[in-house]
């Protein structure tokens, strides 16, 4: 499998992820499968909302759109395109910057830790380096073409 694949793959488990999440928020599933009670404790905080959305949704937005991208890009209409890849680095960076400042909230806000964010905050760090090394492939196979 290619690392576009990869990224594809792992964005689509993200997005079921927050999915699960977001149904939650929205009183789908009655009690969320945490175990520590930290889920709930982050999700009802203030932190748990972003722009008047539930920050589950927008992941779920983030995911789904990481995987329509890296799919396009794998096996799609745009694999000899250049520009999917630094589109995924631009994007899945952002996605760092704002998972670690979740991240921030839950340690020194919040104060408490939800499980599925954790996991969460980590395939956002994945989806990133795979996205940085697919770049500097493209970018050295590039400049091997161009000799």
């Amino acid at each position: 499998m290619t690392r576009r694949m990869w990224i594809a793959v792992l964005a689509l488990g993200g997005f079921f992820l927050a999915a699960y999440l977001t149904l939650y928020h929205y009183g789908y599933v009655g009690q969320i499968a945490c175990g520590s009670g930290g889920c709930e404790t982050v999700q009802a905080s203030r932190y748990g909302k972003f722009l008047g959305y539930p920050v589950a949704l927008w992941g779920a937005g983030y995911y789904a759109s990481v995987f329509a991208l890296a799919t396009a890009a794998a096996v799609g209409p745009f694999t000899e395109s250049k520009w999917p890849v630094p589109a995924l680095v631009l994007f899945n960076g952002w996605s760092v910057l704002f998972s670690g400042y979740l991240t921030w909230a839950e340690l020194f806000k919040i104060n408490a830790i939800c499980r599925y964010c954790v996991v969460s905050a980590a395939l956002v760090l994945v989806l990133f380096v795979l996205s940085v090394l697919e770049w500097r492939a493209s970018r050295e196979a590039g400049s091997i073409a161009a000799t």
